[in-house]
């Protein structure tokens, strides 16, 4: 069981549960939500008031999820750890589980301890309290993750930011990051009906470049991809999800487009570890 730390600054002590809450030896203690997440995140570690995805954006993902547009995704994601060979107990963290779909799922396999970190508390109320098997913290990935060093067998990190440093210290020696990225034609014919651009850079490569520096190398890369005829709803939640209908000027534009097939694609980097030191936590 991968062990919790408490993140108030200069602690780092475990975190114990004690009934509803989480407990270090210097008495600091969070409280378990309702829905069954814990808020770790710290004042100094906040960028307004509502840190991450609002609720809009997190509920618009969830019902695509719900419809079946990230099986595919999710398919290819357990056949890489399937190639894995991870063993009978993996401890698995997603760095930006959103609602949770992905690494919520993986829960539900055998021998998958699931662990999940967002900034966003209405995403990670919607993991806790449909993916009981998981463990759900809010947190701010970019400055820390608040687990003891070599806790996790494999990382996450699916439409997500990176926080290279984090990740190569909280991973155990030998695991594996697992990194997903939107394809360069991903959503490319809403793209252009709304912002009239249809191809965006390669995603990944910048991705890979960014964590070879913290000292991970690619070890393969695979892409999925795929069409899907969406209905207006559906065209609405995908925009709101990836905070593409923000602007009053698009919103009329965006209400008179009708059913559309539009391309479905994520570009995929399984990543090891290379140098043999491993950055301490400031």
């Amino acid at each position: 069981m991968p062990t919790l730390i408490c993140p108030v600054r200069h602690c780092g002590e475990p975190l114990e549960r004690r009934g509803r809450s989480r407990v270090c030896p210097r008495g600091h203690s969070f409280d378990v939500a309702r829905g069954g997440y814990v808020n770790l995140l710290q004042p100094q570690d906040r960028r307004s008031k509502k840190p991450g995805d609002p609720p809009e954006a997190v509920e618009a993902r969830r019902r695509l999820l719900d419809a079946g547009y990230g099986e595919p995704l999710l398919r290819a994601i357990r056949e890489e750890i399937a190639a894995l060979g991870l063993g009978g107990s993996a401890a698995v963290l997603d760095v930006g589980c959103g609602e949770g779909y992905y690494v919520g799922s993986l829960a539900r396999d055998p021998g998958v301890e699931a662990h999940g970190v967002d900034l966003s508390t209405a995403a990670a109320d919607l993991a806790a309290r449909r993916y009981r098997q998981g463990t759900w913290i809010v947190a701010n990935a970019d400055r820390f993750l608040p687990w003891a060093d070599g806790a996790f067998d494999l990382i996450l990190s699916i439409d997500a930011r990176l926080s290279p440093s984090e990740m190569r210290r909280v991973l155990r020696p030998g695991g594996r990051l697992l990194v997903a990225v939107p394809g360069a034609d991903d959503l490319g014919e809403l793209r252009e009906a709304v912002l009239g651009e249809r191809l965006l850079k390669d995603r990944l490569e910048r991705a890979v470049s960014l964590l070879a520096e913290a000292g991970f190398e690619m070890e393969a890369r695979r892409s999925v991809r795929g069409t899907a005829e969406l209905r207006p709803a559906e065209i609405r939640d995908a925009l709101t999800a990836t905070y593409r209908s923000g602007r009053e000027s698009r919103r009329a534009r965006i209400e008179a487009l009708p059913a559309m097939r539009v391309t479905l694609s994520h570009d995929l980097a399984l990543l090891c570890q290379i140098a043999s030191a491993r950055p301490a936590r400031a």
